[in-house]
C-alpha cells in the first residue's frame, strides 16, 4: 500500500475521533461524562482514560519515530503480520470480541472528567501532527508495545492499532450517550 494512501486513512480517522471529542464530548456536563453505562460498563470519561493511558505510552514512541531522519523511507507500507493481527482485533469492524483492558490501562472510578476530555483533545491533536510527519518517516521501526517491551511492531503498525483502538473505545464512549 502507498504510504499516502495508508497515512490519510488514518489522518481521517483521527479527525473524526478529534472532531467528536471537540463536538460532543468537551460539551457535556461532568455528570454526564461521569455516568456509568447502562449496561454497567465504563463511563465515557472511563473509556477516554484508557485512551489517554494508551496514548501516553505510544505518542512518545511515536513521536521519536517521526521527528528522527529516516535511514529508509519508502514510499510503501507493508504491515508485519502480528500488527495486522493486533490491528484486525482491535478494529470494531474486524474484531468482534469483547476483551478485559490490562490491569495497568484500566480507569479508575473517579476522574476529573473535564480533564480526562482535555487531555484526549491533546493527544488526538498530537498524533495528527504526528501523522503528517511520518511521510518523511521510517514506517518500518520497530516499536515496544504497551504489554511487553519484548515484543515490537512496526511504526505504521503502532499508528494503525492505536487509532483501531481509539475508534473501539469512542464508539465505545458515544453508545453512552444513547439513553
Amino acid at each position: 500500500m502507498l504510504k499516502t494512501e495508508l497515512l490519510s486513512q488514518l489522518q481521517l480517522q483521527n479527525d473524526q475521533h478529534l472532531k467528536d471529542a471537540i463536538g460532543i464530548f468537551q460539551n457535556l456536563k461532568e455528570e454526564e461524562l461521569l455516568r456509568p453505562s447502562a449496561s454497567g460498563g465504563w463511563s465515557i470519561a472511563q473509556c477516554l482514560e484508557h485512551l489517554n493511558s494508551y496514548g501516553d505510552f505510544y505518542l512518545p514512541l511515536l513521536k521519536k519515530v517521526v521527528t528522527v531522519e529516516a535511514s529508509r523511507n519508502t514510499p510503501y507500507y507493508t504491515s508485519g503480520w502480528l500488527g495486522d493481527y493486533f490491528t484486525k482485533a482491535m478494529d470494531p469492524r474486524t474484531g468482534t470480541k469483547k476483551m478485559k483492558a490490562f490491569k495497568n490501562h484500566t480507569p479508575s472510578g473517579s476522574l476529573d472528567a473535564h480533564k480526562v476530555v482535555a487531555v484526549f483533545i491533546q493527544q488526538l491533536e498530537d498524533l495528527h501532527r504526528y501523522l503528517d510527519m511520518a511521510l518523511q518517516a521510517d514506517l518500518g521501526k520497530r516499536l515496544p508495545i504497551s504489554i511487553s517491551k519484548l515484543v515490537r511492531l512496526k511504526a505504521g503498525d503502532v499508528f494503525r492499532f492505536l487509532i483501531a483502538h481509539n475508534e473501539r473505545h469512542v464508539q465505545q464512549a458515544r453508545r453512552n450517550l444513547i439513553r
